[in-house]
Order: structure tokens, then C-alpha cells, then sequence
């Protein structure tokens, strides 16, 4: 177990940190059609001097393809609705807005294109709709991603002068505003194990594969990619699992069950004239390990300043070695947990405050038999957090070397004492 330590220093005060890391829910297969949902968000918006900001209710209408295919661009569309926002004055600027959103809990942005507006005094602003593209994120095959908004910025020009509206969800990010179904991928046959996986002409090898059709298979002996000639049979059951009997009557390197996308490695043992020398060798399991073991050097955020109105703190999370060298087939979790931001001397804690994190996972030897994969974007709590994983192996090895991290994001309230505060995430392996 591998503890870090998060620093946040509040000069003059802080002020409110918006957490923009938690993520959406992913989701299932469906059509193409579009689907559009009218929802409520309850926003709290800044717009620029002179003009007050306001919160209130914004009613946002999304268009979204009813189903689509991970890693598919799919169209969407927004109409803002009336914003909480009322002028005290009228203007003609021309307006570009940013919907920052979470797209199955991945950050996207769509832009409108530059857009002439005229805006009455007195009068709540109401943008037009616009257009844009979001990418499907991959791994969410037979899922239904939700689609939800992290923040909506507004960019007034006004004579070569931006003048910038923000308005933000609260709760961050709001409710679902759409959903995609994604399809589920039909999984390819595979060989999943040859016993015995080796011998020499005349050994019977059972292959077993997963993901066939019921019924009659056939499987085959390879060597370099060719068929030697050597070919059995055997069935696969409803649960699609198949086993084929064998007999390897010649040189052969693989196996493979007829129709799989993936063959067995074999090793075909030669008989040789002479005296018998066996040579043992025993490999013994190395260790599951996060490191280091002394912990990770304090993150510093930086400082703030007290200023009535929620703000946000970015930071990156020291990436934290991960070794498997447990020579198996197991997976493993990478966990956070947090706890409360607190000034022991003082005795001041901030009890709102939050801390979110966008997890990274990456592969440092290139020689591992592993990769891993990154945790859905949220808040770390007192409850452990999925960071990273690596899945079992079922037959195949598993392990190697990675470095697990990520972007973090603090939000604080609005008012709290001006003070040095600290809270400690501890990230542990299981």
C-alpha cells in the first residue's frame, strides 16, 4: 500500500473548488434513430461586470442517436433554453458557446459555431441551438452511456472584447440530459487451452475454446501458420464452451479449434537417440506490489483566495509503480480513499470540500503479458474508489509493470477559514 499526501494552501481564504471529475454511467445497444430529452438544470451562473449572475433553472433539449457503436462520432444537438441570466442592458454581440460535458464519464466539448445575438434588457437570454460531435468511448460495448453536463461557458464579443457567462450544474455535473445505447460486440471464438501442450507423434491433446455456436467442431494441428494435416473433432455446448480430441501425428507448433481467431501454442518433443539428461528449473512467484513503499512526495494545488463563489483547482497525482510478478493467471484493483481536509494545529477542517481524480493507467515494461485499465472518473471519498485494474487472466499469464495516476480536481465552499489545510489519499492494491 502506497499513501500520498495532498496538500491545499488558503492564503486569504479559499474559495469554492468545482469537482468536475465524476463520471456518467455507461450503457446498452440500440438503433440508430435519434431520441431528443428535454431536462431541467438547476445552474448557478457568473456572467461579467456589470451584469449580475443568477441561478435558476435552464432547460436543456439534446438530440441523441438512439444507439450507436463504441469509438462511433455521432451527432448532437443542444438547445440551451432561457438561461437564469436577465441583462440590465440591450446589446448585439456575437456569441459562442461551449457545452463542457461527460460523454459515458469521458470530458467532451461541443462548440457552437460564432452566432450573431441580439439581447434585450431585462429580458433572460435565450441562445439558439446548435450542433456538434461526441466520440463513443471505447470499452463501453453493451452499455447505455449517460450524457451529462459538466459546465456551459458563453464567449460574447463585443467590439475585439470577450465577455465571458459561465454557469455551472449544481449539483456538478447535473443529471443524465440524454443516453446512447451502445452495442454489445459478438465475442470471436477462441482456443483457450491445449492438454497436454506438448509431446510427440502420437499424443491425444484435448483443445477447449470459449464463445463457439452449439453443436460439431472440428480443430486442426499448425505449423507456421499452415496446416500439417492433423485434424480432429469434438462439440461446443450451449454456453458456447467447445472441446476437440486431437491426435498429433507429425511437428506441429499450435493448435487451434476450426473458426477461433486465436490458436494454442504446442511443443512438439523430437525423440533423440543417446543418453537422457532432464534439466529441472522451479520459478518461484514474486511479489504484488504498489510502491513505493514510503509513499509519494506531497501534491501541492496551489493557494486561492477567499472570493464568495466556487472555484476550481487542478493537480496531477504522482503516478505510483505497480509490479505483478506473481507469474499466475490473477488480476488485481488499484483503490483510493481519502480522508477529511483538516488542519490539526488549528483545529479548522473544510467539510465540503472534495476531492475527484481522472485515473491514468499506462504500461512501463513493454515486456508485460498485461495491460490495465483506468477507473471511471469521480469523487474519492471514505469508500474505496476503483482507480485501475487488471483483469484475470482465466488461462492466459498475467502481470508486468505500470504507472497508475491521474488528473485531480478539488472543489471547495464558497467560505471557510483562511488557513493550510491537508487531506491524505491512500491508494491500495488488492
Amino acid at each position: 500500500m502506497s499513501t500520498r499526501t495532498l496538500r491545499h494552501r488558503v492564503l486569504a481564504g479559499a474559495g469554492a473548488l468545482s469537482l468536475a471529475l465524476t463520471g456518467g454511467v455507461m450503457g446498452l445497444a440500440g438503433t440508430a434513430q435519434a431520441a431528443t430529452k428535454t431536462t431541467p438544470v438547476f445552474v448557478k451562473c457568473v456572467a461579467p461586470a456589470p451584469q449580475p449572475g443568477a441561478d435558476g433553472n435552464q432547460d436543456f433539449t439534446v438530440t441523441l442517436p438512439d444507439g450507436a457503436k463504441a469509438g462511433d462520432v455521432v451527432p448532437i444537438t443542444i438547445d440551451p433554453g432561457e438561461t437564469p441570466v436577465v441583462p440590465m442592458f440591450t446589446i448585439d454581440t456575437v456569441n459562442t458557446i461551449k457545452a463542457k460535458l461527460f460523454v459515458g464519464g469521458v470530458a467532451q466539448t461541443v462548440t457552437s459555431p460564432p452566432t450573431p445575438s441580439h439581447q434585450e434588457a431585462n429580458k433572460k437570454a435565450n441562445p439558439p441551438a446548435f450542433s456538434g460531435n461526441i466520440t463513443i468511448p471505447d470499452g463501453t460495448e453493451g452499455t447505455t452511456i449517460q450524457v451529462t453536463i459538466d459546465q456551459v461557458i458563453t464567449d460574447a464579443e463585443l467590439g475585439g472584447t470577450i465577455y465571458t457567462t459561465t454557469c455551472t450544474p449544481d449539483p456538478r455535473p447535473s443529471a443524465s440530459i440524454g443516453s446512447v445505447a451502445v452495442e454489445a460486440l459478438p465475442k470471436d471464438p477462441i482456443t483457450t487451452k491445449l492438454t497436454p501442450n506438448s509431446g510427440g507423434a502420437g499424443t491425444a491433446v484435448v483443445a477447449t475454446g470459449a464463445n463457439f455456436p452449439a453443436g460439431a467442431v472440428t480443430c486442426s494441428a499448425l505449423l507456421a501458420g499452415a496446416a500439417t494435416g492433423d485434424t480432429g473433432s469434438g462439440t461446443a455446448d450451449a454456453g458456447g464452451v467447445a472441446t476437440c480430441n486431437i491426435t498429433v501425428t507429425k511437428k506441429a507448433d499450435a493448435i487451434k479449434i476450426d473458426g477461433a481467431t486465436t490458436s494454442k501454442s504446442f511443443v512438439f518433443v523430437e525423440k533423440a537417440t543417446g543418453v537422457s539428461n532432464p534439466v529441472d528449473v522451479e520459478v518461484l512467484p514474486g511479489p504484488l506490489a504498489l510502491g513505493p513503499k514510503d509513499g509519494q512526495p506531497a501534491v501541492s494545488f496551489g493557494s486561492v483566495t477567499i472570493n464568495g463563489k466556487s472555484q476550481s483547482v487542478v493537480g496531477m497525482f504522482n503516478a505510483a509503480t505497480v509490479q505483478d510478478f506473481r507469474g499466475g493467471s490473477l488480476g488485481w484493483d488499484v483503490t483510493a480513499t481519502r480522508t477529511p481536509f483538516l488542519n490539526t494545529t488549528t483545529g479548522h477542517s473544510m467539510a465540503k470540500a472534495q476531492i475527484g481524480i481522472q485515473p491514468s493507467c499506462t504500461v512501463t515494461n513493454p515486456d508485460s503479458p498485461s495491460t490495465c485499465t483506468a477507473g471511471t472518473p469521480g469523487a474519492i471519498s471514505d469508500t474505496p474508489m476503483k482507480i485501475a485494474s487488471q483483469a484475470a487472466g482465466g488461462e492466459e499469464l498475467t502481470g508486468g509493470e505500470f504507472a497508475v495516476g491521474g488528473a485531480g480536481m478539488i472543489q471547495l465552499p464558497p467560505f471557510m477559514f483562511a488557513d493550510t489545510y491537508q487531506s491524505v489519499v491512500t491508494f491500495s492494491i488488492a
